[in-house]
């Protein structure tokens, strides 16, 4: 029996735009093998399995592919996923809906609330199920920037320097001077491992304040070589972490703040990935990570 699939555009509104993700809606019975090849197949930055959940109070278990490896925690599938399993659950509705999704991946149970309104493309918000870490020890300028094809003085600006940042996947934080700089960085793999570690995340996201429009907060792009993705055009999970350097050096006051990190830009494929974050008692208590998607394929895989 031929297995279906879908695919989604996740942290934007338009098709052809965002983070394309692949989902098989009933993955039952595929062994671990076959994902990773029907992922690699795929060749997206992630493809989506879903399964029966563990606990029958929460929605479906998701297991996340790159086309080298598995992840246990991803921002832009989890996204996706939420928001083509409520319009499963809904249907066709000409009213406003509103669905709960709780996915349980690799870090545990992700609660993730769908909006849908006619006319207007879906959008979901999670809860980050753990909140960023600063973890491991970040290179010196001079490796970071020729890994990156940059100067080592264009690394950096005001008071944020480079670091690394976990919320169930690690990433190298990597602040650059502007949009200028962030768009001549190209990845160099022979310099690769020795700037971001010999280590299964090998992962850099470099960010800028400068920004192609006004209502962002930060430009950014995500580079991730060795693990089959020469770039990324939006990063859920790595917007995730990057709540982490945002407290640490913005320092932003106790209450709730949120922005939009502009990705995706570089590849023509411009991404907006809402990120939200509470303060209380100067440290971080919660991040949020939304964004809209739109369902572009479906078909099937044969036996």
């Amino acid at each position: 029996m031929p297995r279906k699939f879908q695919t989604l555009d996740v942290f934007t509104n338009t098709r052809f735009a965002g983070n394309p993700l692949a989902v098989i809606p009933d993955a039952s019975g595929l062994a671990d093998e076959d994902m990773q090849r029907i992922a690699r197949e795929f060749n997206l930055s992630e493809t989506v399995f879903v399964l029966p959940p563990e606990n029958p109070a929460h929605s479906a278990r998701a297991r996340i592919f790159t086309p080298g490896r598995e992840l246990p925690f991803a921002g832009h599938p989890t996204v996706g996923t939420a928001i083509l399993l409520a319009m499963q659950k809904i249907g066709n509705s000409d009213r406003e809906e509103d669905a709960i999704i709780v996915l349980e991946e690799g870090v545990g149970p992700v609660r993730v609330g769908v909006r849908l309104r006619p006319g207007e493309a879906p959008f979901a918000e999670f809860d980050v199920p753990v909140l960023p870490e600063e973890v491991g020890k970040v290179s010196p300028n001079d490796r970071l920037a020729a890994a990156l094809a940059l100067a080592p003085n264009e690394i950096g600006f005001e008071n944020h320097v480079p670091t690394e940042f976990s919320s169930g996947v690690p990433f190298t934080y990597v602040p650059v001077m502007n949009l200028e700089v962030i768009g001549r960085a190209a990845p160099q793999l022979q310099h690769w491992r020795e700037a971001f570690g010999d280590h299964d995340h090998p992962n850099a996201f470099l960010y800028c304040r400068q920004t192609e429009h006004n209502d962002a907060a930060f430009h950014a792009r995500m580079f991730a070589p060795i693990m089959g993705i020469p770039e990324d055009p939006a990063t859920g999970a790595a917007a995730a972490a990057f709540a982490g350097a945002v407290a640490k050096f913005d320092r932003p006051p106790d209450g709730t703040h949120s922005g939009i990190i502009e990705q995706g830009y570089e590849m023509g494929r411009p991404s907006d990935i809402y990120q939200e974050i509470e303060m209380e008692g100067g440290k971080l208590s919660k991040v949020r990570i939304g964004g809209h998607a739109v369902t572009v394929m479906e078909g099937s895989l044969p036996d």
